[in-house]
This record gives structure tokens, C-alpha cells and sequence, in this order.
């Protein structure tokens, strides 16, 4: 295929995917906004003023951009798991692996949608949270860099979820029993300055933790760890679970049983 060729497979998929999920908006968009909402109100508002400051700022400004960076995760990951899962399991998935479309340009185009579900959803959040507390940017690279790679990485993850699920049960297996944990012990809700010894150390085995502290550095300028080095390590489990994606749709795991 010529480079025109690849750009119209690109732009078809693409259109697809963010088609298929502004096309239910009611269930795609709407419920994760309703939930950061009443986050924002329980936490930052009722739970936020017995808490106090935190790091030298508001409980609720400190609590944003872990909740943006929530949304933009478990958004990105479930546009991906779920609609990869769906041509898989309606077969369809097989014509275009055996289509002249290159397998780059498949995995790409469903990263593309699940990224883009990702950064609207943030960005909803984002215009939410202004009702309830004031931000300024700090680190527009760093908070922009973070989301993205961030969005690219879960929708790698909801990829490889959905190849490696045999029912829609599997689809929701990672996201209840992994990402959900994770997310909640990624330092989203309290500073690991909070935490004993050992437990920071375990903190420090989470990969959210490094997301939600680079991210919230570009917002307030404040963080538990090594922002560059978080930045480092997110790329690099980019690249790796991009290239072991690749090599699951190139060797048709999960799609030609």
C-alpha cells in the first residue's frame, strides 16, 4: 500500500472508533463526568474540609489531577477492550487481518480511538473540576506529555486485554481486580509523604503512582517522586507493550482459533 493508501486506512479506523463511542455518548461520556462529579463533591468538598491542605495546597486541588488522570485511564482502556473485543468476537476482526492494511496501521488506529476517548473524557473532568476549585499549569509539557503517553499506554493495555479474552467477562476482569486497585493506591487521594516507610516502598511499585505524580507536577508543580524519571519509565512501558501488541495482532493470538 502507497502512503495515500495508509492514510485512508488510518482515517477509517480512526473515524470508526470515535464514531462508535460519540454515537452513545449516554453511556461513553456522560457516566464518567457524573461520577468525578459527585468525587468532587464528597471528597473535595465534604471529606476535603476536615482534611485541610495537603503538599501546601487544598485538598481539592490537590485531589484533580489524580482524577483527571483516573478518567483519562479507565477511559482509554475500556474503548479499546471493549471495542477490539467486539469485531473479535463478531469474526469481523478476521477480514481485516487478512486485508492489505498493515498491522501497524490496525493497532494505531484502535490506540488513536482509545486515546481520543481518553483526552475528552479528561478534558470534560477538567471543566468540571473548575466549578469546585481554581488550577494553574505549571508544567504545560509535562502535564501534556503525561496525559498522552498515559492514554497511549492503557489503550496498548485494553488491546492485549481484549486479544487475550475469550467472553465479556474477561474484558472486565483487568479493569475490577487490577486497574481499579491500582488506581485507588496510585496516590490519587493522599500524599505518600502520609505513609510509613514501607508502604511508600510498595507505593513505589505502582506504575499509577508515577502517572498521577508526573501529571499532577505539571498542574501544581508538586510531587512524591522523580518526575523525569517517571517520564522515562512511562515511555518505555509505552514502547514495550506497543511492540508485544504488535506481535500478538501479527501472530493472530487470540483471533484464529
Amino acid at each position: 500500500m502507497n502512503v495515500q493508501q495508509l492514510k485512508i486506512a488510518l482515517n477509517t479506523l480512526v473515524t470508526k472508533e470515535i464514531r462508535r463511542f460519540m454515537r452513545i455518548w449516554p453511556q461513553t461520556l456522560l457516566p464518567p463526568a457524573i461520577t468525578m462529579s459527585l468525587y468532587f463533591v464528597i471528597f473535595g468538598n465534604l471529606v476535603g474540609s476536615r482534611i485541610g491542605q495537603m503538599n501546601g495546597y487544598s485538598y481539592m486541588q490537590f485531589i484533580v489531577p489524580g482524577l483527571i488522570m483516573m478518567a483519562v485511564i479507565t477511559n482509554s482502556y475500556s474503548n479499546v477492550v471493549s471495542s477490539f473485543f467486539s469485531v473479535k468476537f463478531q469474526r469481523s476482526i478476521e477480514e481485516l487481518i487478512a486485508s492489505p492494511v498493515p498491522h501497524h496501521i490496525i493497532l494505531i488506529g484502535y490506540v488513536i480511538g482509545g486515546v481520543t476517548r481518553g483526552l475528552l473524557v479528561g478534558f470534560i473532568v477538567t471543566l468540571l473540576s473548575l466549578f469546585f476549585t481554581e488550577l494553574s499549569i505549571h508544567h504545560a509539557f509535562v502535564m501534556i506529555f503525561t496525559v498522552l503517553v498515559t492514554a497511549v499506554l492503557f489503550s496498548l493495555g485494553g488491546f492485549i486485554n481484549a486479544v487475550y479474552a475469550r467472553s465479556f467477562d474477561d474484558i472486565s476482569i483487568v479493569p475490577t481486580f487490577v486497574l481499579t486497585p491500582l488506581t485507588y493506591l496510585g496516590g490519587v487521594f493522599y500524599s505518600m509523604d502520609q505513609l510509613g516507610p514501607f508502604w511508600q516502598k510498595l507505593s513505589l511499585l505502582n506504575p499509577i503512582v508515577y502517572m498521577v505524580n508526573a501529571f499532577r507536577y505539571g498542574i501544581l508543580g508538586a510531587s512524591d517522586v522523580n518526575v523525569w524519571a517517571s517520564l522515562a519509565a512511562i515511555s518505555i512501558f509505552c514502547i514495550a507493550l506497543y511492540a508485544f501488541a504488535y506481535r500478538l495482532l501479527a501472530r493472530g493470538t487470540g483471533m484464529r482459533e
